[in-house]
């Protein structure tokens, strides 16, 4: 496939996942991505379960190259500085004031490179009372009101993956694509700040619109009652998610796949307005019907009621499903030392076209000889 981005330099001074998630998106479309990682011990990430190349690690790196450099170090500093002179975009998420420390600041690198997009990614954003706050995941997701919206009401816990990070740097992405379309215009770079927080509180745009609109404050249960979705344990102990939305057709499809034409008539269920209310009565009702047959008896009776359904997959099962198959979602590459990476693809397919090419997460200064000989070149000429 035509990698959108070849003609396009990135470098990325970023750690943990806002960064390099960030990076990585550019990287998917084809952009050389240029990791710049501290000597010796590299991205944090690399060594959350020892060793430099962690799981953690392996999933917002793929794609891209490594040098290490000090840029405390003149020398160092200078090679960075002559890398910025030939990129296109650099992206860091250190606390503010960290990059200027690093000779990384914006007009530091606006001055050698007029073109560049410059992208800072905060916790909390550059100015303000918090901006010195350290922020990661779970501190996005509570200042930004997502957090509620997750947490079990009773006995609350924090669960689920590291949805502020991975959001934060796919928002990063975007701005910078659009950044990189404005300049094909007027020729300038820009300095894209995002932070955690504004990016949080956009992809939680629905609950707030809600509060604007009507004065509700949502809840955990306050979308899958309205959009009534439901998950059920089947008799193998497999799960089963249905999604009925506000078709009458797909509620009256799950009562017949139940063999339970009786509900339509049941007045806590008949109408759809009378099912969110009593949303907890039908879960009730439902439950150890559902616990009569296994979940692929269950997925081929709904599927043949037309419910919008699907197996509630972990991890090891969704990509054997025949459709993730048939779009090639898992794909595999080879590390010349670490060995085989197997990671799942861009979503994107241009021109009917899915791109099942990967490069697997290098390890630290893997490319700097490579890097330094490339700058040496153009030197040169």
């Amino acid at each position: 496939m035509t990698k959108i981005l070849k003609d396009f330099r990135v470098i990325e001074m970023g750690t943990y996942i806002t960064g390099p998630a960030a990076g990585m998106h550019l990287a998917d479309l084809g952009a050389d991505v240029i990791k710049v990682e501290k000597p010796d011990t590299g991205d944090p990430f690399r060594a959350f379960e020892g060793g430099l190349y962690s799981p953690h690690f392996q999933t917002y790196n793929r794609n891209k190259r490594s040098i290490a450099l000090d840029t405390t170090k003149p020398d160092d500093r200078a090679v960075f500085h002559d890398l910025i002179r030939g990129a296109d975009v650099f992206i860091q998420n250190f606390r503010p004031g960290v990059a200027e420390k690093l000779g990384a600041g914006a007009d530091e690198l606006g001055r050698i490179n007029g073109g560049l997009v410059y992208c800072a990614i905060s916790g909390f954003g550059q100015t303000g009372p918090a901006r010195e706050r350290p922020a990661y995941d779970t501190v996005a997701q509570a200042a930004s009101g997502y957090l509620r919206l997750l947490t079990p009401p009773v006995k609350p816990r924090v669960i689920g993956p590291a949805i502020a990070d991975a959001v934060t740097g796919h928002y990063a992405a975007l701005g910078i694509v659009a950044a990189l379309l404005e300049r094909t215009k007027t020729g300038k770079g820009r300095r894209l700040d995002i932070s955690m927080l504004e990016a949080m509180c956009h992809f939680n745009l629905d609950s707030f619109t809600h509060y604007f609109s009507v004065g509700e404050v949502m809840g955990p249960l306050s979308r899958p009652m309205v959009s009534q979705s439901y998950t059920f344990a089947c008799a193998d102990g497999k799960w089963i998610a249905i999604h009925l939305s506000s078709p009458p057709k797909f509620w009256e499809g799950l009562a017949a796949a139940a063999g339970m034409p009786e509900l339509l008539s049941d007045p806590r269920f008949a109408e759809r307005s009378a099912r969110i209310r009593n949303q907890q009565a039908l879960i009730d009702v439902l439950t150890p019907v559902f616990a009569e047959r296994t979940r692929q008896a269950w997925c081929d009776a709904l599927l043949a009621n037309e419910v919008p359904h699907a197996p509630a997959y972990d991890s090891d099962e969704a990509l054997e499903d025949p459709q993730a198959r048939h779009l090639h979602i898992a794909v595999e590459s080879e590390h010349p030392t670490m060995g085989p990476f197997k990671t799942v693809r861009p979503p994107y397919s241009f021109d009917g076209q899915a791109d099942l090419s990967v490069l697997p997460p290098p390890m630290l200064d893997e490319h700097g000889a490579e890097i330094r000989a490339e700058l040496e070149r153009r030197r040169t000429v």
